[in-house]
């Protein structure tokens, strides 16, 4: 496999999550069929996502993903508990291009994301996200140190899936 890098978005990168999250949500709007969300503007372009507190908030981190020295994709961490427990950090959202997916770059990112912050993790995924949420069962089975794994199912009007909730780096 590719050597896989995670660094912190600096302020003049936002521009490429920017550019990136045009993608995720462009994957994710299939995830939306049915509803009113997740149409292009006149512009062809999806609503911009609100990245502003990433870079003015301190539980708020933006990192970007490299596969190879090539950007690769991007995790947005932050510290919001779908599941109303408490909890360090959260995966807000994560992204890998089409090009990088299925051959470890996503496992190998979220590892560098947990080992650079230990602590009380939660993964929220979209109900009809299958791919997703097996990615992160999987990804957080096979992470050597993370521990207290549990998958609790939430349906109400703030949140509509499964969350992973689980601790890296832990000690009993």
């Amino acid at each position: 496999m590719t050597s896989v890098d995670v660094i912190e978005a600096r302020a003049d990168q936002r521009s490429a999550i920017a550019n990136m999250m045009q993608l995720y949500i462009h994957d994710f709007s299939e995830q939306w069929a049915g509803q009113a969300r997740g149409e292009l503007n006149e512009s062809g372009l999806f609503e911009d996502y609100p990245l502003d507190p990433y870079w003015s908030k301190p539980d708020h981190i933006p990192l970007l993903i490299r596969a190879g020295g090539a950007l690769a994709g991007f995790v947005l961490v932050d510290a919001h508990a779908h599941s109303g427990l408490t909890l360090d950090r959260s995966v807000a959202e994560f992204f890998v291009v089409r090009k990088h997916r299925r051959g470890g770059v996503g496992a190998a990112a979220a590892r560098a994301v947990f080992m650079r912050w230990p602590g009380q993790w939660e993964a929220a995924v979209a109900r009809r996200n299958l791919g997703a949420l097996a990615f992160w069962r999987r990804v957080v089975a096979e992470t050597p140190g993370v521990t207290a794994v549990e998958e609790l199912d939430v349906s109400t009007d703030g949140w509509n899936g499964p969350i992973l909730r689980f601790c890296f780096g832990c000690h009993p």
